[in-house]
């Protein structure tokens, strides 16, 4: 029985294990825009929502400009505007976190956009029904608006939390290397495609787990309906 070049060529031992020591960067992307964009993406739709024009107006272009050009083009961007806008001396370090500001701002726009709708989908009496009782505007938004937003929004918060986990591979944009670059240079050096179906695989099983957990959060907030 003859074994096919690609698959004797093929070294799954040393590209699971390249892939592994480098999916860990690939998580770290993930986690800190997560931890980042989550709370910025507040900040941007209360900004969205005001009432004082100039900011609701700066606001939409932001939030605009990020949904309408590529992430890619961001992130270059992000990485060269030091040293060609402010004549700033880029340093190998700063590649790692124009990575992280990057796909923050990008996901903040879009998390935005999200509460937004939200927010929007809560009917004027509880506003109107908090005040009667006394609370305060904070008081209502976090007691009783935020809880039923996060409700509300979680389905579409869980779809582009998979995103960004497929989008972390674009780090590879500015030289980055995490773990998609990594399966790209398996690729090279064992002269085989497969190593991107093992870098494949560590996507598809990351994303069952955090479809499986925010489904389960899901779950756990179905007494709001």
């Amino acid at each position: 029985m003859m074994i096919s070049p690609i698959l004797m060529k093929f070294d799954f031992s040393v590209t699971f294990s390249l892939l592994w020591q480098f999916y860990g960067k690939s998580m770290i992307i993930f986690a800190l825009t997560m931890l980042l964009s989550t709370p910025l993406g507040l900040l941007v739709c209360v900004c969205r929502m005001s009432k004082f024009k100039p900011l609701q107006l700066i606001t939409k272009l932001y939030i605009s400009a990020m949904r309408g050009t590529p992430l890619m083009l961001q992130l270059v961007v992000v990485f060269f505007a030091p040293y060609y806008v402010f004549g700033i001396r880029i340093s190998n370090d700063y590649r790692f976190w124009a990575v992280i500001i990057g796909f923050a701002i990008n996901y903040a726009a879009y998390f935005a956009e999200i509460y937004r709708g939200g927010i929007e989908a809560i009917k004027v009496g509880q506003y109107e029904a908090a005040e009667v009782l006394g609370f305060t505007k904070a008081q209502t938004f976090f007691r009783i608006i935020l809880p039923q937003v996060i409700k509300i929004v979680l389905p579409s918060i869980t779809n582009e939390t998979i995103t960004l986990v497929k989008d972390t591979s674009l780090a590879f944009a500015i030289s980055y290397v995490e773990m998609f670059t990594t399966a790209k240079q398996c690729v090279t050096s064992q002269s085989s495609i497969l190593p991107l179906f093992v870098a494949g695989a560590f996507y598809y099983v990351t994303n069952l787990v955090v479809a499986f957990l925010l489904e389960r959060a899901e779950k756990k907030l179905s007494y709001y309906r």
